[in-house]
């Protein structure tokens, strides 16, 4: 019995961690977390438009005529999962903003994706907050076959190959110097299933590139040591008269052994 019962709680524990809708179905995510501030950028030059910082990101969907939007994350293993959403935002193509409190925009987050109930059917845009840390970020591409962009932390930067990465290829890189953020825009259509940047602090560069300078002066040295300790070994044989008659034949112009 007491067999029967471990078995039965791993094959639970097993069926939860693949990611099915959960042991007790969809749980609805608290409205206190939905109903968080937040100040977004609707006015966006692409349908999908995410802005990153250090700690979160603001993702802003345009949304035509939508029950609902699903989007989900991926783990480190290439499983999906759902996505801790917070501030839920829903604009309507007249300007009017709307919160989930006291109204039918709601989110819904299972093992495997996070479902957001959009208000009756209504086109507009659909913006929420989720959590992200490190200098890397990648995101399925939730509309399908649609424009991007990814709006870097302040300062961040990609273009360097050593230090930073952007997939898919067809980008481009405008700053906006009054916030110093570099966007990374796909201005058409993204055939790929997700979107990944690794980018860099532009200090960064300047130490990577004081690193460099530093290992070229480096080997420079070495090189120039070694050098130096060859000639003074050469010198010390031939005064020992140490393989003289190699010592001819290397300082010898004329032809090698053999062929004179």
């Amino acid at each position: 019995m007491h067999r029967r019962t471990l078995a039965l709680a791993a094959v639970l524990v097993l069926v939860g961690l693949a990611g099915c809708t959960g042991l007790f179905g969809p749980e609805e995510v608290a409205s206190e977390q939905l109903n968080e501030n937040a100040s977004y950028d609707w006015d966006t030059e692409t349908n999908a438009s995410i802005t990153l910082d250090r700690r979160s990101y603001q993702a802003v969907y345009a949304m035509p005529n939508n029950s609902s939007f699903t989007i989900y994350n991926r783990d480190e293993l290439g499983r999906e999962e759902g996505v801790p959403v917070s501030a839920l935002r829903f604009r309507y193509d007249n300007g009017t903003v709307i919160q989930p409190e006291n109204t039918s925009l709601t989110a819904e987050r299972t093992g495997r994706s996070t479902v957001i109930q959009l208000p009756n059917n209504s086109s507009g845009q659909v913006a929420y907050t989720a959590p992200r840390q490190g200098k890397s970020f990648a995101i399925p591409t939730h509309l399908g076959e649609d424009t991007y962009s990814i709006a870097l932390p302040a300062s961040r930067r990609v273009g360097i190959p050593l230090l930073s990465q952007v997939a898919p290829s067809g980008y481009e890189t405008p700053v906006n110097e009054s916030n110093d953020r570099m966007t990374v825009a796909w201005n058409e259509p993204v055939e790929a299933q997700a979107l990944r940047v690794r980018f860099y602090l532009q200090r960064d560069l300047f130490i990577f590139g004081g690193l460099a300078t530093v290992a070229i002066i480096v080997g420079t040295v070495g090189t120039v040591y070694y050098w130096r300790q060859l000639q003074e070994i050469r010198r010390r044989r031939k005064e020992a008269g140490i393989d003289l008659e190699e010592e001819e034949y290397e300082d010898d112009d004329g032809p090698p052994p053999g062929m004179r």
